[in-house]
């Protein structure tokens, strides 16, 4: 097996991915947090004392997903042309969950930005509700789907 990000002598690089052609990228991240019922109570009234726990954490996966170049040793730094974070309300998990979608268009895939995105989001809320629930749980961090570049498009086994 080869491996892209290690050169002949094992040392990590950065992926040279000048000769690729620009192919219009999107990708879609997801994941969840866990609080009891008073927490989530809160978030959706919008009584948590730190304020607007789901428009912060909105802001937050945004500029999260903005940074991951610096934050990934190996992620190229990217002209991102869009990215959203939405939140679904589970009320009956006690559960939010948190989705970023990334797009661009380059010669490498924005999977690292939507996921990145996702994790600050989370632990942004996570952050903004921990004086009433420090038992939250953040978790099933996954890829969702993507589409563009030479791999083509992937769906996750578990949106199918």
């Amino acid at each position: 097996m080869e491996f892209t990000h290690f050169d002949e002598k094992g040392n990590a690089w950065m992926v040279d991915v000048g000769g690729k052609e620009d192919t219009d990228r999107e990708a879609v991240a997801r994941g969840s947090i866990f609080m009891s019922e008073a927490c989530l109570r809160q978030v959706m009234e919008g009584t948590m004392k730190k304020g607007d726990v789901l428009g912060v954490a909105r802001v937050a996966g945004i500029m999260g997903a903005k940074q991951c170049s610096r934050l990934i040793p190996l992620c190229h730094l990217l002209n991102l042309t869009s990215l959203s974070v939405d939140f679904e309300i589970r009320p009956e998990h006690c559960e939010i969950q948190a989705v970023c979608r990334a797009r661009t268009t380059g010669k490498t895939g924005v999977e690292m930005e939507a996921l990145t995105g996702v994790s600050v989001a989370l632990l942004t809320i996570y952050d903004m509700c921990k004086a009433v629930d420090k038992s939250m749980e953040i978790g099933s961090i996954c890829l969702e789907k993507k589409s563009g570049g030479k791999s083509g498009d992937f769906i996750s086994p578990r949106q199918r």
